[in-house]
């Protein structure tokens, strides 16, 4: 799972999980838009870089989430 030095990683699947009851294409656009509203762009930025080299590390819908940053 997350590993310590991976802080957006676990604060992303932190965020997922106070989604999980929605539907998951409505919590992956809540999660993406808490993301855009909140998170500085290198933070989005390193999670986006996570997402591409260790995508098992993220929920499920955190990744989904992440991919609709791009």
């Amino acid at each position: 799972m997350t590993h310590p030095g991976s802080p957006q990683v676990r604060l992303v699947n932190e965020i997922a999980l106070q989604f999980a009851h929605q539907p998951p294409d409505t919590a992956a656009e809540a999660i993406a838009g808490h993301l855009r509203k909140f998170w500085d762009p290198r933070m989005r930025a390193d999670l986006m870089h996570r997402a591409e080299v260790e995508a098992e590390e993220l929920a499920p819908l955190a990744l989904a989430a992440v991919r609709l940053l791009r």
